[in-house]
């Protein structure tokens, strides 16, 4: 587990791996502190990288919205909103974030520090979220898209370009041919304001799960969760 003080010596460093330097390095500082750490220590931290997670989810979606609207101007909205879910989802934000190197620096709590599996790939998207956050406050959206696609642009470019497949079309037939019947998608809960919420859907035969998804429509919602349901049948 790190120390504040060992994390404030190396901030230099997580600064050369982002390739910009705060003009507020108490900024990325809070970036880098989880719930977790605060709680354990508040006697020197007085906030953590919540509201640096929130900011910069939504910063991270208009940047990769812009691009994908400009270098895509024959994709239909659909398409659009699906390919910003799979570039913006926590698996691809945990990609990001390990590619340059920045997950031994995040502050977390004595039992946190311990949690592996799914739980931490998504505490790692989160400081990602967070860190993108950060250069927003500190340097604005030009700031973040220099920093996104200065370091991740082949990672766009490759998922872009990978052949789009029709998750619910290919769980539809499948479940047609073995069972005789279609799926359902049932919608779990929604979140978030009329303008930006988020769907959470399971993929359902005969009350049995198959997989889950969540978007900003039904419809990715749907996909996600036939996805999900594709990759845990084994198709």
């Amino acid at each position: 587990m790190n120390s504040y003080d060992q994390v404030q010596k190396a901030l230099p460093i997580v600064e050369a791996q982002i390739g910009y330097a705060f003009k507020e390095k108490s900024l990325l500082s809070l970036a880098l502190i989880h719930r977790s750490f605060a709680n354990e220590n508040r006697e020197i931290v007085k906030s953590n990288n919540e509201r640096l997670e929130f900011l910069g989810d939504a910063i991270l979606g208009l940047v990769v919205s812009d691009f994908l609207y400009s270098h895509l101007p024959d994709q239909p909205e659909g398409e659009l909103s699906y390919l910003r879910s799979r570039l913006v989802e926590a698996p691809a934000c945990a990609l990001y974030l390990r590619k340059i190197d920045l997950e031994r620096f995040l502050m977390v709590g004595k039992g946190e520090s311990m949690n592996e599996g799914k739980g931490r790939e998504t505490l790692i998207a989160d400081l990602f979220e967070a860190i993108i956050g950060a250069i927003y406050l500190d340097g604005g959206v030009e700031a973040v898209r220099s920093f996104f696609f200065g370091h991740f642009e082949q990672e766009v470019l490759e998922i872009i370009e990978k052949p789009h497949r029709n998750w619910k079309a290919e769980l539809q037939d499948y479940c047609q041919k073995k069972y005789q019947k279609p799926p359902d998608y049932a919608v779990l809960g929604e979140e978030g304001p009329d303008h930006l919420k988020t769907f959470f859907i399971e993929a359902r035969l005969d009350e049995k799960v198959l997989g889950k998804g969540q978007g900003t429509s039904k419809k990715e919602a749907e996909q996600q969760a036939a996805e999900d349901a594709i990759n845990n049948l084994g198709l």
